[in-house]
Parts: structure tokens; sequence; C-alpha cells
């Protein structure tokens, strides 16, 4: 018999369905065990449906408040690994997130929208990651841009991030290039899936998809960043005769262009970094065991710095303004 507790043995959602046809979403919290800013606002909008305050009038709303519970119980990020990393289902599960992952692929696939909800470890204003633009390609094929992009105007925050795939698929291949090759087979991140997570998999499998990152973990205003979110959500895909949500006409979007790794534990960085702290071109941003220097290609952003990174794992991003018109509003 296992020696894990109960709650570890299954994955609870909640499911509310109309009577009348309509889109079907899915909603998530607590994917990384340490951010129950989501759990908190799926928990809110719960107590609303169940006691009438709210009604769902089309469509079918799923709501898993906890989708990692060994994370959660952990209060970390991760359970064995981030859950929201080479998420795909597995014939042999090697890890707790595995198993998890191959019960909540089908759920996902079976939705049509989903609201993915995080809190950073960084301080900072909530935000909101964006899919591609409709494209053909080999790498993130999709049609549902512009059904993605009306429901990110209107979800709440003002910043939008894009490029997360295709930027993760670049970090694999200079990744490949310094790890040797007898490490990589033991190493997630040198996976060519390895940037895909529940968003990338739910638009392959034929819906779209937000990550709204709600603002620091600890933050007080974050859990209601969530709820409006969900709210928001609602209101947008016309799932309840409520209010409909406000179009944000004051859009920053930004687009990750780089990767960069911690490639030894005396990687360091020049100065406590923020998440969306401006950098120059040419200014330094880290400094590498071996003197070398980190340095912005060009005028932009440092995003999710992190000082403690393991080595060979990501150490920060960099970010440029886009040029892309979201939802018919310019940034």
């Amino acid at each position: 018999m296992s020696s894990l507790p109960h709650q570890l043995h299954q994955l609870k959602s909640h499911t509310y369905a109309a009577l009348a046809t309509g889109p079907r979403l899915i909603v998530l919290g607590a994917v990384h065990g340490n951010e129950s800013c989501g759990t908190q606002a799926i928990q809110r909008v719960m107590a609303e449906l169940d006691s009438g305050e709210l009604q769902l009038l089309r469509g079918r709303i799923t709501f898993v408040p906890i989708t990692n519970p060994l994370a959660y119980q952990k209060n970390q990020r991760n359970g064995d690994r981030n859950l929201n990393r080479n998420f795909r289902i597995t014939d042999q599960p090697h890890d707790f997130e595995d198993r998890i992952a191959n019960v909540l692929c089908p759920m996902l696939a079976e939705h049509d929208v989903l609201l993915d909800l995080h809190s950073t470890n960084n301080p900072g204003e909530p935000f909101i990651m964006l899919g591609p633009e409709n494209n053909d390609g080999d790498l993130q094929p999709f049609a549902l841009a512009s059904e993605e992009e009306a429901l990110a105007v209107r979800l709440g925050p003002h910043r939008i991030v894009e490029g997360w795939l295709c930027t993760y698929a670049e970090g694999v291949k200079h990744r490949m290039a310094y790890t040797p090759v007898c490490e990589r087979s033991h190493l997630l991140n040198t996976d060519p899936s390895y940037g895909v997570g529940t968003t990338e998999y739910t638009r392959a499998h034929g819906g779209y998809s937000l990550t709204l990152e709600c603002g620091q973990h600890l933050d007080a205003s974050s859990p209601e960043v969530a709820y409006q979110g969900i709210r928001n959500a609602i209101a947008c895909l016309n799932l309840a005769d409520v209010p409909p949500a406000v179009v944000q006409q004051d859009l920053e979007v930004l687009k990750i262009s780089r990767v960069i790794d911690r490639q030894h534990a005396d990687d360091v960085f020049v100065k406590t970094w923020a998440s969306f702290d401006p950098v120059k071109a040419g200014e330094v941003i880290g400094t590498r065991h071996d003197g070398t220097q980190e340095v912005a290609p060009c005028d932009g952003f440092v995003l999710f710095p992190n000082p403690s990174a393991v080595p060979g794992n990501e150490w920060f991003y960099f970010a440029q303004a886009s040029t892309r018109n979201v939802g018919g509003v310019r940034g």
C-alpha cells in the first residue's frame, strides 16, 4: 500500500454544466504549489455559483482548485518537478507530475478555453501570457489567435507578454550546445518539448488559453486579481448574464526574445533585479564565473530573474517591446 496521503492519489475537480449550450471553460489553480491566489479565487466563485449569487446559464465551467496537490502540500513550486514543463501524456510515468498530467491532459483537451491562474516570486504588477499569432508552422500552429486576444484584453491587466514557446525552443538549442551528451538524457530541460505547459497543450488540442499572472505570491491583492479574471472570462464567454468585461485600452505588449541559463553556481547578477526592470542596450545584467558578462542585446526588459537558479536552468529572460496589435488594440 502506498504511504502517500489519500489526497495525493486523486485530482479533485468541480464541474458546473448549464442546461443551454455554450463554451466549455476550465480554470486551474495551484499548478505551482506555492501559488495559492488561484485556489482562493476559484473557491470564491464556486461559493457564488453554489449560493445562486452567480448563475451559469450557458456552457460549462470546470474548476481545479489545487492542480498539483503534492506541491501544494509542500507549499513549494514543484512536487517532484515543474508540472508546467514537459506537460503531456506519458505511458510510463516517472514522477508525481507525470501522473497528474495523465489525468489533466484529457480534461484540458475536452474544453474550449483554459484560464491558468499563477503568481510570481518577484514583486510586480499582474500580467497575461499570450499565445502565438495564427500560423501553420511546425512549432506551435494555431488558428484561434483572435479569440484568445479578445479574452486577453478583457481579463483585467494591461501588460501582455508573448513569445514563450519559440523562446524556449531556442533555449533548448542553446542548452544542447553546452550540455555534455552523457547528461542530456537525464535533463528534462534539453527535451524539445520542455516549454510545453498547460496552455501550450490546450492550444495543440483545439482550444485557446491564457496564463494570468496575478502578482506576487503573498500580495494581498493577488486573489482579487484572480477572482476578477475568472469573472471577466465568464462575462467574455457569455456563460452568465453579468456585466460585460471592460476592454483594456492602455496595453503594454512585450515579447520574450531570449532565455538565459545560469551555467555555474558563481554566476551572479550585478544587482537585485525585479521582473520588467528596463535595461539599455549593452547594460550588464550579470557576470559569469569566468568573468564574462551577460549584457542586454538591445533596449528591453529583464523578466523572471532567479538569482538562486540551479546551474543548467533558467537564470533570467529578456523581453522587448512588441509591435503586435492585440485584439484590435495596439500596445
